[in-house]
């Protein structure tokens, strides 16, 4: 078998440069280029396997011992796990996408090294698409990152049951009801909760003015943290808010 030693050692730097790239770029690490490149040499050492025979269990501890030593060169201590995480579960999906355009076809591999008798069409397709693909991976995953910090998981206790919502905090929600004082979480009209004994709370907006329906709650948990001093109302209109089921007070806005 022939095997092209400076092919398989730019394949395995190319791709372990993007894997920590994509890492760096997810989990917002500062870190100078240099230490990417450092830390992708390193991953590319492993080339010398070529010329072993280790066993699963060997392989196993070689391939989490490299990881560590990789996340330590390039990443430092301070955030190992969840830069270690990350590392693993960015591997995984971009080896899926290796996976799905048939690597093998071209080059075959031996443990965590790739090689081949020659450049196919299909390696260059994949040095094509791997960056395009971890592109939108990152793209997504920092999509959802923003929305989940200004989203928040609600639970709504009321007539002796528990309503799960998700709500989003507005700044602009300084509604409160004037006699009590208490702060008004409003939900979506499509959202049922009955209230058998509610009472108006008048508001304002744009060009515009009315009566909410409103009743008391036991308790509101938000995130972990209990609210009791508020009161839900009912809008008149659905939410178009990707999903959110009620609007959360200004109030809340300390202690979240």
């Amino acid at each position: 078998m022939k095997v092209y030693l400076d092919l398989v050692f730019f394949i395995n730097f190319f791709f372990d440069f993007l894997i920590l790239l994509a890492t760096k770029i997810v989990l917002k690490e500062v870190v100078p280029f240099w230490r990417l490149i450092l830390g992708s040499l390193i991953a590319s050492s492993s080339i010398f396997l070529l010329f072993l025979s280790p066993s699963n269990l060997e392989l196993f501890l070689f391939k989490v011992l490299m990881s560590i030593l990789i996340i330590l060169v390039t990443f430092g201590r301070r955030n190992f796990l969840s830069d270690i995480v990350y590392f693993y579960l960015i591997s995984m999906i971009l080896g899926g996408f290796l996976y799905l355009f048939d690597i093998s076809f071209s080059y075959k591999n031996q443990g965590v090294i790739f090689f081949g008798a020659g450049l196919g069409l299909n390696l260059l397709v994949i040095i094509i698409l791997a960056p395009i693909f971890l592109y939108f991976y990152i793209k997504q995953e920092k999509k959802s990152k923003v929305e989940q910090s200004i989203t928040h998981t609600v639970e709504i206790y009321v007539n002796k049951k528990v309503y799960h919502l998700k709500g989003m905090l507005d700044t602009g929600n300084r509604l409160k009801d004037p006699y009590t004082g208490k702060s008004v979480i409003l939900i979506d009209s499509k959202v049922n909760i009955p209230m058998p004994r509610f009472f108006y709370v008048p508001y304002k907006a744009l060009n515009t003015e009315g009566m909410i329906p409103c009743c008391k709650v036991e308790r509101v948990i938000v995130d972990n943290r209990v609210f009791s001093k508020c009161l839900i109302g009912i809008s008149k209109d659905e939410f178009s808010l990707g999903g959110v089921d009620c609007i959360l007070p200004n109030k809340f806005k300390e202690e979240l």
